[in-house]
């Protein structure tokens, strides 16, 4: 079989994602696919369909046209602003997109008025983590705008949280938000459908015990595809953790000594050698390396150790009996693998999990969805 391979379970893709659907929709929090760390593939983001997201998003346009491609007709947002080079393809692929920029949005609106139709528009407001958003000060101007300019529509205002600083929103955070949606709704008039509470950073507070205000919405990738909270790292109760596995060749194994400094100079040679030690250590090296993934981001299997990589190669070290050379092995990733592996064109993708559950009524797949195995 074709390795480095990533094999997706999409069964499990699909019980994480019910059962965070389940737990929030007493909290009237609906739950928006986030299909960027597999590169808009469709299958996966089928699963997270038949688990009950509202909808599916995406920060690359290329990612969407993707999923386009594949058949899906139900509504995509972008999450990324909209490069100014792309508004025409971004009215043409989304119904929306999350957006900061006056001049990108009129442009869109241009767009969405040559292809005849309104392209929704959700604002993005700065809340701390001083990445992407409008100053909360300057936030009803700009919905103003909107309102104002033919060919978009204001659809919601949404955060963000743990993205670029690291830090879980606090409650005090959430509840500017939901003050701020409702102060927009004071100044605009039209009621806002969407407010988005921000991603998986954001769980721990979506299910606590207190208001959720207006907070209606949060967009989930890691959570989903991993069963993991960011900020923490650890398991989601009730989640699997082990849907995505990297799995690599066995291209060499050997015992080799350590290497120098742990060696010993021979002082009497003529030239300067290494004299090794009889200490020695079991160790593989498998077909893949920095090109394919985030190295420190793979978890190696059970009584192995990360000895290092280069750009093609990892070396790993075994207290176990050493495979085979052209036997597999299995590596488990987190977020930042996972997105680098599924986007490395040497990775092949094999889906696995249950046989294929009733079409969607958001989706309609061709070409990439029959790969099921």
């Amino acid at each position: 079989m074709s390795c480095p391979r990533i094999e997706v379970d999409l069964g499990k893709i699909r019980c994480n994602t019910q059962t965070l659907v389940e737990r929030l929709g007493p909290r009237a929090i609906g739950v928006t696919g986030v299909t960027k760390a597999v590169c808009g593939h469709p299958a996966v983001a089928q699963a997270m369909l038949d688990g009950g997201v509202v909808g599916v998003a995406d920060a690359r346009i290329r990612n969407v046209q993707r999923l386009r491609a594949a058949g899906f007709t139900g509504p995509i947002t972008l999450i990324r602003t909209p490069m100014l080079s792309q508004v025409d393809q971004v009215v043409q692929s989304c119904e929306a997109s999350y957006n900061t920029e006056p001049l990108i949005i009129s442009a869109l609106a241009a767009a969405a008025i040559r292809k005849g139709s309104v392209h929704g528009i959700v604002l993005m407001v700065e809340m701390g983590d001083q990445r992407d958003g409008i100053l909360p000060e300057n936030l009803a101007d700009v919905a103003q705008l909107v309102m104002q300019v033919p060919g978009v529509a204001l659809k919601g205002i949404g955060a963000n949280f743990a993205c670029l600083n690291g830090g879980a929103p606090t409650a005090f955070q959430m509840a500017a938000l939901s003050a701020l949606s409702n102060r927009i709704e004071e100044v605009c008039g039209p009621f806002l459908n969407v407010v988005s509470g921000g991603n998986s950073a954001n769980l721990p507070w979506a299910l606590g015990e207190h208001s959720t205000g207006r907070i209606n919405d949060i967009r989930l990738g890691e959570a989903i595809l991993l069963g993991v909270e960011p900020v923490s790292g650890d398991q989601i109760g009730g989640m699997h953790t082990d849907a995505f596995t990297l799995v690599a060749e066995v291209i060499e194994t050997d015992a080799k000594p350590p290497p120098f400094p742990f060696g010993q100079i021979d002082p009497t040679a003529e030239r300067l050698r290494i004299v090794t030690t009889d200490s020695a250590f079991a160790r593989m090296i498998l077909a893949i390396g920095h090109q394919d993934t985030d190295i420190l981001g793979l978890t190696m299997p059970v009584g192995s150790t990360l000895i290092g990589a280069t750009s093609d190669h990892l070396v790993i070290g075994t207290s176990r009996s050493l495979p085979t050379v052209g036997s597999e092995v299995r590596v488990q990733m987190n977020y930042n693998a996972l997105m680098h592996a599924m986007a490395a064109p040497d990775i092949k993708v094999k889906l696995l999990g249950d046989p294929l559950p009733r079409p969607s009524r958001q989706a309609q797949s061709k070409g990439e969805r029959v790969a099921l195995v």
